[in-house]
């Protein structure tokens, strides 16, 4: 088993930044990938970019050039720092990792850009 803990959603202007965390612990060892993926009301939930036990990144073409993945080995957490956010950045942010064969999500944090 994982447990996945988000945490740094919240409102913010458009323009602005924030920055999500996911704090995984439990049975790590197994973790192949961990990323965020988010859902906007009314639409399906899409990958925002998640990163490989290997290091690889991959990005939506959506939030490329504008949100950063990365990952502190050490804390067993991921960071996605989000900046020039857009009204259409607007989503429930959920983070998620599979681990051996099993996937896991978090509970989800709110984002919201508006002014």
């Amino acid at each position: 088993q994982v447990q996945l803990v988000e945490s740094g959603g919240g409102l913010v202007q458009p323009g602005g930044s924030l920055r999500l965390s996911c704090a995984a612990s439990g049975s790590i060892f197994r973790i192949n990938s961990m990323g965020w993926h988010r859902q906007a009301p009314g639409k399906e939930r899409e990958l925002v970019a998640r990163i490989t036990s290997g290091g690889n990144t991959n990005y939506a073409d959506s939030v490329t050039g504008r949100f950063t993945l990365s990952r502190d080995n050490a804390k067993n957490t991921v960071y996605l720092q989000m900046n020039s956010l857009k009204p259409e950045d607007t989503a429930v942010y959920y983070c998620k990792t599979v681990a051996g064969l099993k996937v896991y999500w978090g509970r989800g944090t709110q984002v919201t850009v508006s002014s």
